[in-house]
């Protein structure tokens, strides 16, 4: 018997603010309804309040893990925060979560910067201190709040991205079998531009330079403060990478694609996870598309799809999971789950 990381158990949080189809076609009077569903498989978005930042949904989203009572506080060890919108350029996030939530100061707590593929590289560093020995007890959260970063007129990025925040508790149990791994990586910054916010870091800093607005040939108006995406490209990229890192991580695991009980993918948008499930071969019946309620979280997708299809009964005790994440970077990285 080994000393095994695992998950214990995740709680989510979406803002109060929507934005549906409905709303989003006042602005584009010559999309309707169904076209934007057809295209996303989105209806509403979470959207972040105006003084609504990353650390109040980590913070909201970790409480109601809290009032699960599956988990305390106290027994938290270190706080990892996953986020691309902190609240600063320094402090790091996490030091503000774990102030606000009373953690322990023995706590140790720090941010990493990754988007859709955060919440699988999050795992990995989780694994890698509870089955070294470190840590007993990690608190993972995601948290993001896309939407400021997006111009009001940018259909493109718009009609996808929503805000919201995932807190996994994950403990170490002992088993024979391995409960979260292997993984596989990926990183190609060749297409570092391909999803980008040009401007806010040292590299190009705020100016008035950075918020003149230009017209593009889509005509959506964006700033280099705003959120680029070439959806074209990022579609192409997921295409290329996604089958072959499945086929890596299950010849890793030693399994084939029958094996695994539930496929959860980031949820990127539905029209892309169709393509890819019927690219790989996946089974409908264990290919999760469920972000129709609350859109393109970024990190926060796959915990949220998690939860969700625990509390839908689709995923039981026993049952093997292969995670996904994609995008921004780019990057990528997969593992398997044991969901005990």
């Amino acid at each position: 018997m080994r000393n095994r990381a695992y998950i214990k158990d995740i709680a989510s949080y979406l803002p109060a603010q929507k934005l549906t189809n409905d709303e989003l076609i006042k602005d584009y009077p010559d999309w309707d309804v169904q076209k934007i569903y057809n295209k996303t498989g989105i209806s509403t978005r979470a959207i972040a309040g105006k003084n609504e930042c990353a650390s109040d949904l980590a913070v909201a989203a970790a409480e109601k893990l809290f009032e699960k009572g599956i988990c305390k506080r106290e027994e938290v060890e270190f706080l990892i925060l996953c986020t691309q919108s902190p609240d600063y350029y320094l402090p790091t996030t996490a030091c503000i979560v774990q102030d606000r939530l009373k953690l322990p100061t023995t706590c140790g707590a720090f941010d990493i910067n990754l988007g859709c593929s955060g919440y699988v590289y999050g795992l990995s560093i989780v694994k890698g201190m509870i089955e070294s020995g470190i840590v007993n007890n990690v608190l993972l959260i995601t948290s993001e709040t896309y939407s400021k970063y997006l111009h009001p007129t940018d259909r493109s990025v718009r009609t996808i991205f929503g805000d919201g925040a995932a807190a996994t508790f994950i403990s170490s149990i002992e088993s024979e079998e391995e409960l979260i791994g292997p993984f596989v990586f990926g990183t190609d910054g060749s297409g570092a531009n391909l999803l980008i916010v040009p401007a806010g870091g040292l590299r190009m800093p705020i100016s008035q330079e950075a918020k003149i607005e230009q017209t593009f040939d889509d005509g959506a108006i964006r700033s280099p403060q705003n959120l680029f995406m070439d959806g074209a490209e990022i579609f192409n990229f997921t295409l290329k990478s996604v089958p072959s890192a499945v086929k890596e991580l299950l010849k890793k695991s030693k399994m084939t694609i029958d094996d695994i009980d539930m496929y959860i993918f980031h949820q990127a948008n539905a029209f892309m996870l169709e393509t890819l499930r019927k690219k790989i071969k996946i089974p409908k019946e264990k290919f999760c598309i469920n972000n129709e309620q609350y859109g393109n979280t970024v990190s926060s997708t796959i915990p949220m799809a998690i939860e969700l299809e625990i509390e839908k009964n689709s995923i039981k005790k026993g049952d093997k999971l292969m995670l996904v994440g994609f995008g921004v970077g780019l990057s990528w990285a997969g593992t398997i789950i044991k969901y005990i």
